[in-house]
Parts: structure tokens; C-alpha cells; sequence
């Protein structure tokens, strides 16, 4: 992981993963986006590209959008202004201001507040924030917010090849994790390794999505296969 200049320093990093998780990204909030932590510009120009020829959206929804690099991608494909959701005030501030045409709403995504009224929703790096039992909850509240027809859409990188710096490097992240929530309170729940597709897509089912991938061919390969996907979860049509 690369930080630039503008960045948190070192201690301020300490301070965030010793905070609970909507504490800690208040803290980091105004360096957010100068962190390796922001979803690149890369995979959101792949996602946008993968589901523009996909229909035209009317309203958006970007679940757990942080400071709102999402939003902007969102609003290149939704022809009503976008909505973005988080529980940290912080990072919701700099959403507002990146992005001033989007309404932003504080709310815990495990309880999303809406019913019906979007056609696209997405989410970007935040699915590692959520334990494993957790993700029933958050699915099937997206599942309620989305229209009949409705497409949750997120990407996924292809798992790391066990004999690379990347897989043990993700390992080594979690297993920290994982210690420090054991001995410290309160938790900072975010795990790289919980959050496999297979899982996933079966918990998209259960709330009731029709689940497929699509390959995001323009982030590059690794042996032959796609290094991104993107998951696209379709609520049915009304009948």
C-alpha cells in the first residue's frame, strides 16, 4: 500500500484502527482519498463501462459511499440525482461536498431506510466491514430499496494465487485483525478473506437476487482469467 503526502501520517493510522469503525473513518475522513484505501479510479471507470450498456437508470444508490467516489460514477448513469448512505458522519461530509447534487443519509446499512425507490445500486470496497452473519441483513435491505428489476451491482477482485506476496499479505491483514479484536474493544471489523464469491452469492440468493458475473476484462488478467468481475444481483421483474 502507497500513501501520498497528503495522507494520514502514521499515528493518526494508529488512532483510527484503535477506534471502533464508524469512529475510525470519522478520524481518517479528510485524508480518505489520499489513501490506498479509496476505491481506485480504474475499477470505477470498469464498472461504469460494464453496466452502462445495461440500461438506462433513473435513480441511484451507493451503499456505504464514504466520501463519494462511488457517487460519481453512479451519477454518470442515473438520470435522477443519486443517493449515497454511510454511518459516519465524517466521511458523509466529504461526500456532500464532492458531490452537492447527491442527497447523502446517515443510516446503518444492516437497517438500509428505504423501500422500493432505486433502479441501480452499488457498493465499492466496503463488503470486508461486514461479518459473514452480517450480510443477510445488509442484502436483503438493498433488496427492499431496489424496484422490481432492480440490479445491485459490486465488483470483486479474483483470489490471490497462494504463492504471492498479495495472498499473504491480505492473510497476514486479517489474522492482525483478528487479534486485535480479540484483545481490544471496541472491534474494527474489516477482514479481506471473509467475503468470498461463493458466499456471497449464495447470500445474495437466499435475499432473494438472481446472481451472474460479468468480467471486467479492461483491469488485466492473471493467467488467462479476468482480475475483477462484477457481480450483478437482479431483483425479478414485477409480474
Amino acid at each position: 500500500m502507497v500513501f501520498s503526502a497528503e495522507g494520514p501520517s502514521v499515528r493518526e493510522l494508529a488512532v483510527q484502527a484503535l477506534s471502533s469503525v464508524e469512529r475510525g473513518y470519522d478520524l481518517l475522513a479528510p485524508k480518505f482519498d489520499h489513501t490506498p484505501f479509496r476505491t481506485p479510479d480504474g475499477i470505477l471507470r470498469a464498472t461504469a463501462d460494464a453496466l452502462r450498456p445495461l440500461g438506462l437508470f433513473e435513480r441511484g444508490l451507493d451503499v456505504c459511499c464514504g466520501t463519494g467516489a462511488g457517487l460519481g460514477t453512479l451519477e454518470e448513469l442515473c438520470v435522477a440525482p443519486v443517493t449515497g448512505v454511510d454511518f459516519s458522519a465524517g466521511m458523509l461530509a466529504q461526500a456532500r461536498r464532492a458531490h452537492p447534487e447527491a442527497e447523502c443519509v446517515r443510516a446503518d446499512v444492516r437497517a438500509l431506510p428505504f423501500a422500493g425507490g432505486f433502479d441501480l445500486a452499488v457498493s465499492f470496497g466496503a463488503l470486508g466491514h461486514f461479518l459473514p452473519a452480517e450480510r443477510p441483513a445488509l442484502f436483503a435491505g438493498v433488496h427492499r430499496a431496489l424496484r422490481p428489476g432492480g440490479l445491485f451491482a459490486f465488483p470483486v477482485g479474483a483470489p490471490q494465487p497462494v504463492m504471492s506476496g498479495s495472498y499473504w499479505a491480505l492473510l497476514g491483514f486479517d489474522l492482525v485483525m483478528r487479534a486485535r479484536n480479540a484483545v481490544w474493544r471496541p472491534p474494527f471489523v474489516m477482514y479481506y478473506r471473509t467475503c468470498g464469491l461463493r458466499p456471497v452469492s449464495d447470500d445474495l440468493r437466499t435475499a432473494g437476487f438472481t446472481v451472474s458475473t460479468l468480467p471486467l476484462a479492461a483491469l488485466g488478467h492473471r493467467r488467462g482469467s479476468p482480475r475483477y468481475g462484477l457481480v450483478l444481483a437482479r431483483k425479478a421483474a414485477a409480474s
